[in-house]
């Protein structure tokens, strides 16, 4: 075993335990996070069930975003379509057999990097040239954006130009998987998309990227907009209420 596959398999274990460990963390702090006032943005649904279509909206065409400012809109829509879609073609590398509608979405993966990248030159120029949005930016937003481009890029490097020994990189990343290590197939292009995409599932759980989960709990997005019909009370408040000081 090579030294180089020794430290991939370490770090893909420890990234992978960080990733999900640390996800379902935050997932649980924001499930106990109380949310002391009722402030949906309005107009709002008046039903569970109208608030289940409202965040419906949000996740696959990102409805807000839509009305408040289009270019916006179009570049955080290209990249997360094409992120969506490159995840799924990824899933043939770790599931075996490969499901059929994980080989069926294949062509259609491969050239969402494409869509991924523009999307994401879009927004770093966003950040770039608009002053109102350079004032507010901090060092780690045009890091991230750049940190996803150099993944993006890479794996279109992969792609259309030098493909690396991809049959050798699914038995090696299904051996990390079932703890039996396989060779690392090694290659100076898929070496820096692997760190990249390591350091991405580190930092994942403790960076703004978790506006991916976080959207389910906010507020202004999940609350249904009945403050007449019931009167929206959190849980260490109806203590105080009972005269419960604990």
């Amino acid at each position: 075993m090579s030294i180089l596959t020794g430290f991939f398999a370490v770090l893909y274990s420890l990234a992978g335990i960080v990733l999900f460990g640390g996800l379902a963390y935050k997932i649980w702090v924001f499930f106990k996070t109380p949310a002391p006032l009722k402030i949906p943005t309005t107009p709002a649904p008046i039903t569970r069930a109208g608030v289940a279509f409202r965040l419906a909206r949000e996740v696959t065409v990102f409805e807000s975003l839509f009305k408040s400012n289009k270019w916006l809109w179009l570049f955080g829509w290209m990249f997360h379509l094409g992120l969506f879609l490159v995840l799924l073609r990824h899933l043939r590398y770790v599931t075996e057999p490969v499901w059929n509608w994980v080989v069926l979405i294949q062509p259609f993966g491969k050239y969402a990097s494409i869509l991924m990248v523009i999307g994401l030159l879009g927004l770093l120029t966003r950040r770039l040239v608009v002053d109102r949005v350079k004032y507010i930016s901090a060092p780690s937003d045009y890091l991230m954006l750049l940190l996803l481009l150099g993944i993006g890029m890479s794996g279109m490097l992969m792609t259309f130009v030098a493909t690396p020994d991809i049959v050798q990189l699914k038995r090696f990343l299904l051996g990390v998987m079932m703890f039996q290590w396989e060779d690392f197939p090694a290659s100076a292009i898929l070496t820096i998309h692997m760190l990249l995409v390591a350091l991405l599932m580190i930092i994942f759980p403790f960076s703004k990227l978790l506006h991916a989960p976080g959207v389910f709990f906010s507020p202004t997005r999940s609350q249904v907009d009945n403050p007449r019909e019931k009167r929206h009370v959190v849980s260490w408040a109806l203590k105080l209420e009972s005269g419960d000081k604990r």
